[in-house]
């Protein structure tokens, strides 16, 4: 369901949204909820292709993905644009803002997306009078930062095979996070957006997955994945998987 600039209606979504458990809202109490309802008045529809901010472009809010998907890109000195990250419902973008009060990379739309507009001078100020608000936002920023470290060791070491079945497992874990099926979902990203990320050629994503799939690992149709054997992906970077625990 896509929402108007309306406070009831928001209202009405946010304590009745299927993400809520996996949001900013999460395991606050009802005046805690009334007050992060009070600021959080409009969303704000992105349309595939387009950017929600760009790169040293003011922060002044953050947002939080109510449908669709997202990915960050940084352009380097010779044009390329390098992808850094993928986001889905439920995650919260712009917090790199926070430091320096600029965005520090741009952030488009994979598809038609939605995404609550929060304001950050006054959720700071919640912060301050909700100790649940501020562990849920820490615990954003410590996410980001795990994940930002897994992704860096998967970029540094591992072969085309490993970093895809990382790859693989990581979007099975965060889609299951938020309460969708660990072994079907839609990729959203182009196969150039995934090489971009993992460091490969797309052509070379190509091959793996086609690999995967003769092996009966996987079974793909375009964009849509079927995780058939998920011990047999594990398996595939199993001499490090103590660095990488959670998937």
């Amino acid at each position: 369901m896509f929402l108007r600039n309306s406070n009831e209606r928001l209202s009405a979504s946010c304590k009745t949204c299927g993400l809520r458990l996996n949001c900013l809202s999460a395991g606050l109490t009802e005046p805690e909820m009334d007050d992060l309802i009070s600021i959080i008045s409009t969303t704000k529809k992105v349309h595939k292709g387009d950017k929600l901010f760009y790169k040293s472009s003011s922060f002044k809010n953050l947002y939080v993905i109510r449908t669709g998907s997202f990915k960050s890109t940084l352009t380097t000195a010779d044009g390329t644009e390098q992808v850094t990250e993928f986001y889905f419902p439920g995650e919260m973008l712009g917090l790199g803002g926070i430091a320096s009060g600029e965005h520090f990379c741009d952030l488009s739309a994979m598809e038609d997306s939605e995404v609550c507009v929060v304001p950050f001078n006054d959720f700071e100020k919640l912060c301050h009078r909700s100790f649940t608000l501020n562990k849920n936002l820490l615990r954003y920023l410590s996410a980001e930062y795990v994940r930002g470290n897994k992704n860096m060791f998967s970029l540094g070491s591992f072969r085309s095979e490993e970093k895809i079945a990382y790859f693989l497992l990581d979007m099975s874990h965060r889609f299951e996070s938020r309460g969708y099926s660990r072994t079907e979902f839609i990729l959203r990203m182009t196969r150039s957006d995934i090489g971009s990320f993992l460091g490969m050629k797309p052509e070379t994503v190509s091959r793996v997955l086609s690999k995967f799939s003769d092996a009966n690992l996987i079974e793909i149709r375009q964009k849509r994945v079927h995780l058939i054997d998920l011990k047999g992906l594990r398996n595939i970077f199993s001499a490090r998987r103590s660095a990488l625990s959670s998937l």
